[in-house]
């Protein structure tokens, strides 16, 4: 395995070059770095020039290319054009922020989506596995936006007018209580409660869609059928055998939704004003900022290629018949 680990990573290589040209040349062509900044009539001609140089516009197109990425690989993202900070602290923040919301939110879904799945497809037909599968449709038809601002409704006009509330339960925007300091694990907890909601109804349909029928195609096979007859209780048949087999269409999926969360979670992180790495993209192509949006593409692009290696690493360790040579 370690072979095939080094020998993907390899791999990985050419494909991140190849992403980072298209997406230089995509983001340079669609943006001018400086032509926000000719809005502005404080800024002279001569200032404008001088910003050229600085981000190597006066450059050919595959100098300018060379350039960045000379810089880019060595941790050296620029300056943004906006804001005039750096575009590696920026992006750290933001992905930080979206890393926290995107990950507990993920945690708890795997592991409700998969109760869910397990039973459902253990008890095929009953009530709760109608009601499961039911419930699983709503989530998956359900719009982000509109259930973000269901729930802010909810909990920030109408529930602390019915019960005369000083403030609401759970915050409806932004990640920290105005004028707090320090870290205070129950004011984030507050923060993330509703936009974790939000993305958990959708994630939990789909997770527990996917362990269901991973779960009712293994429980037919002919190795649990012959772990049955020699003995083995049920109770380690399902959990032991069939359910880590059933994991492997989870494992795929999981890694696919933790290499999305580095772009950040555009509609979650907008409506409930989360400052992540979606608020960030949008602003930053707003304003052409070409330095910020293009690392930020670029992080992204790494985070959905290593996850995808980590899955199938991941395989082996769940199915023994799995082997990399």
């Amino acid at each position: 395995m370690f072979r095939y680990a080094v020998r993907r990573l390899i791999y990985s290589i050419p494909v991140l070059i190849i992403a980072s040209i298209l997406v230089y040349y995509v983001l340079r062509v669609a943006e001018d770095p400086t032509a926000a900044l000719r809005l502005n009539p404080r800024i002279s001609q001569a200032d404008i020039l001088r910003l050229r140089k600085v981000y190597g516009l006066d450059q050919s197109g595959v100098q300018q290319y060379l350039t960045w990425f000379g810089h880019f690989i060595r941790g050296d993202w620029g300056i943004s054009v906006v804001s005039q900070k750096s575009v590696f602290s920026q992006i750290s923040v933001a992905l930080k922020n979206s890393l926290i919301l995107g990950l507990f939110a993920t945690a708890i879904s795997l592991v409700i989506g998969v109760a869910i799945g397990v039973y459902s497809s253990l008890h095929q037909y009953s009530k709760l596995d109608n009601t499961f599968t039911t419930g699983a449709f709503f989530g998956i038809s359900m719009p982000n936006f509109w259930f973000a601002i269901m729930l802010q409704l909810l909990f920030g006009v109408y529930l602390v007018k019915w019960l005369n509330l000083k403030e609401p339960f759970f915050a409806v925007a932004g990640m920290r209580t105005p004028g707090t300091t320090g870290f205070s694990l129950t004011d984030l907890l507050r923060h993330l409660a509703l936009p974790a909601l939000v993305l958990a109804v959708q994630i939990v349909a789909v997770y527990s869609r996917y362990m269901r029928a991973s779960m009712l195609e293994i429980l037919h096979s002919d190795f649990l059928r012959t772990a049955r007859a020699k003995g083995i209780k049920e109770r380690r048949v399902v959990f032991r055998h069939a359910m880590r087999n059933a994991l492997i269409p989870i494992t795929t999926q999981l890694a696919i939704d933790i290499g999305t969360i580095a772009a950040g979670l555009i509609i979650t992180e907008t409506v409930f004003q989360w400052p992540g790495m979606g608020p960030l993209f949008i602003n930053a192509m707003n304003s052409g900022d070409f330095p910020l949006a293009l690392a930020w593409v670029m992080v992204t692009v790494f985070f959905v290629v290593l996850f995808n290696l980590l899955a199938d690493l991941m395989y082996a360790v769940l199915d023994p018949r799995i082997r990399y040579a």
